[in-house]
């Protein structure tokens, strides 16, 4: 196991050339978002802005995209078939996947709503894509209620759990020795864990295992998880390796809560205002 330090997520940035376009720094697209829960897909847009990406598309039903374009003004909000209850409908996989041949990485989950044909939606969606994926919230639902499916996805794809939501996955709580247990699950599945927690861990499928070192408990609100995947996603379009994109937005999410912290205090401290301190990571840490 190997922890994370500034120097060792320094190293796998990114150069980003002097003469760099929109386009050279990577384009994303997040699909979240239903009625009752709009900001979450919205937190990861604005996550992945601050990230660094060049271009963010954000896909969210119909009766939210009002909501969403109305806070967004860096990323670009469209709307996708709904149903009645305000949630994507099936219909959306293929235009999802129209709008993911013209990206780097996408992430689909943050605020989605949770019912058998959303689990449809994210089972197509992460099957048929051709870039890097992010799975958090209730894109991690849907796959926990289908994990024989999960062999049939063969984008590169980054799990995001917290412990209920591993538990869900894999039918256990993660136990006494979570790293042996990520490992596992990382080297069964073919993919990489960030399984969320006190010294979150980065576990990928050839044997690396991650431990990060930063973030503190004013960073356990609703919320938080969504500024995680929507800056994974953005290291992922820039084109890190996929491990080290989620170690590296991992240890970043968290120097930034600590910067939150110092500034607003464990209580007071919000999910936005990591978003907002990301560009102090930037700067003072990695010098980027």
């Amino acid at each position: 196991m190997q922890l994370l330090t500034k120097e060792l997520v320094a190293s796998w940035l990114p150069v980003r050339p002097v003469d760099g376009h929109k386009g050279t720094f990577g384009r994303v697209l997040i699909v979240g978002g239903c009625v009752g829960y709009s900001g979450a897909p919205v937190l990861s847009s604005r996550a992945a802005v601050r990230g660094g990406t060049g271009l963010v598309f954000l896909g969210v039903p119909k009766s939210v995209w009002p909501v969403a374009a109305v806070k967004s003004e860096e990323a670009m909000p469209f709307p996708l078939p709904e149903d009645e209850a305000g949630r994507l409908t099936e219909a959306a996989a293929e235009l999802i996947l129209q709008k993911l041949r013209g990206c780097d990485a996408g992430l689909i989950g943050p605020g989605l709503g949770q019912s058998e044909k959303l689990d449809e939606l994210v089972l197509a969606v992460l099957e048929g894509a051709n870039c890097p994926m992010v799975a958090d919230a209730d894109g991690l639902n849907a796959l926990s209620r289908h994990m024989d499916r999960l062999s049939h996805i063969t984008c590169p794809l980054i799990l995001t759990p917290h412990d209920g939501e591993f538990q869900r996955l894999s039918g256990r709580w993660p136990d006494r020795n979570r790293e042996e247990t990520a490992l596992r699950f990382a080297e069964e599945h073919h993919c990489i864990l960030v399984l969320k927690g006190h010294r979150t861990l980065i576990a990928a499928p050839d044997g690396r295992l991650f431990q990060n070192t930063t973030g503190n408990h004013g960073m356990a609100k609703g919320g938080s998880g969504d500024v995680l995947a929507g800056l994974t996603v953005s290291l992922l379009a820039q084109g890190m390796e996929p491990a080290e994109a989620a170690a590296a937005a991992v240890w970043c999410h968290g120097r930034a809560g600590d910067y939150a912290a110092q500034s607003k205090g464990f209580r007071g401290m919000t999910p936005g205002d990591l978003v907002e301190m990301l560009p102090r990571v930037w700067k003072e840490d990695l010098h980027c």
